[in-house]
């Protein structure tokens, strides 16, 4: 069989260092990105079997690269590959459609076997984050249609995007907003990047305005 063509996103080129040290010897290492628009634009030119994704960038993070590559080719498979073991960040990747999640501290081979596992069809979880995923999935499955508004906008938001969507509408910061929801201030951030690109608003002036509009907050 032919190895595995990997595409890597991750802001830090010192960690994209030590990945393609870790594993090019088992795999072709396709291209490269630190930066959201150049990764999508590369991973649909390039086509890889696995892409490794960091999920903590700016512009919208690992997250839009997903969302923005899937729309356009659900043939790339994506394996996130992050610090972050919070189940807020697991959930969130998972609903946009990556085929797995571990976190950094993964061995080298460890990393090879969970990309040859993504490429063939598998989901691939650290054995920590899989019991997030089964308990996220159960709770969609048993009120899928429960938590719809009627309002298409606001029903494309996961529950705990709407939760950080009234915080910060109300005037917490991030840090404020992690602490009331039981979160880091990075992933709140990470959540309103999600929630901006899913409105298609700019900034958080334009998300309290349109959280106001509808009676939110």
């Amino acid at each position: 069989m032919s190895r595995p063509r990997v595409f890597l996103v991750d802001d830090h080129e010192l960690i994209r260092s030590g990945i393609k040290a870790e594993i090019a010897h088992d795999v072709d290492i396709v291209g490269e990105a630190d930066e959201v628009v150049a990764a999508t634009e590369m991973i649909l030119e390039r086509r890889p079997d696995v892409v490794l994704l960091d999920v903590h960038m700016p512009d919208g993070g690992g997250l839009r690269v997903l969302r923005e590559v899937r729309s356009t080719c659900a043939d790339v498979r994506f394996l996130a590959l992050s610090v972050s073991d919070a189940a807020e960040d697991v959930i969130a990747v998972v609903r946009a459609g990556a085929a797995g999640y571990v976190t950094k501290n993964i061995s080298g081979a460890d990393l090879i076997e969970a990309i040859e596992r993504i490429r063939a069809g598998d989901a691939v979880f650290s054995p920590m984050l899989a019991g997030f995923v089964l308990e996220a999935f159960a709770s969609d499955s048993a009120g899928a249609t429960s938590h719809a508004t009627g309002d298409p906008d606001l029903d494309q938001l996961t529950a705990r995007e709407r939760q950080v969507l009234r915080l910060i509408a109300r005037g917490y910061t991030y840090k404020e907003a992690g602490t009331e929801l039981g979160i880091s201030s990075r992933t709140v951030e990470t959540h309103v990047s999600s929630v901006l690109h899913k409105l298609q608003l700019s900034n958080r002036h334009q998300l309290t305005h349109w959280a106001n509009e509808r009676r939110l907050t």
